[in-house]
C-alpha cells in the first residue's frame, strides 16, 4: 500500500509534498540525501508532518498532484487539522 507525506522545514518555513510504498524507507532516503537533485538537499531540518497511508498506488499518486497543484500552505496545514478533508480526497480519486 501506498502512502502520502508532507514534510515540514522549520528552516525554510516550506512543506514538500510526496507519495512511495515505503515511507519509513523514504524518509531515510530524504535525510541522506539519496536524490541528489531533490528539493529536500537544501536543509537538514525535515520533519514528517502529515501522512495519508494504505492507499493504493494510484490514488497515493492522484492526492500528491492534486496536494502539489494547490502551492497552498494553508491547504496543506488544513490537511492536519481537518480530518475531513482526508476522507474526501481519499473518496474524490478512488471514483476517478
Amino acid at each position: 500500500m501506498a502512502v502520502v507525506y508532507v514534510l515540514f522545514s522549520p528552516t525554510l518555513n516550506k512543506f514538500y509534498d510526496g507519495s512511495c510504498l515505503n515511507l519509513e524507507q523514504r524518509l531515510l532516503d530524504h535525510k541522506n540525501k539519496i536524490y541528489k537533485n531533490s528539493y529536500t538537499t537544501v536543509t537538514d531540518d525535515w520533519q514528517l508532518y502529515y501522512s495519508m497511508n494504505n492507499l493504493a498506488g494510484i490514488v497515493a499518486r492522484k492526492i500528491e498532484d492534486h496536494i502539489k497543484s494547490t502551492k497552498s500552505k494553508r491547504y496543506i496545514e488544513n490537511l492536519k487539522k481537518y480530518p475531513e478533508i482526508t476522507i474526501k480526497l481519499i473518496t474524490k480519486f478512488l471514483e476517478i
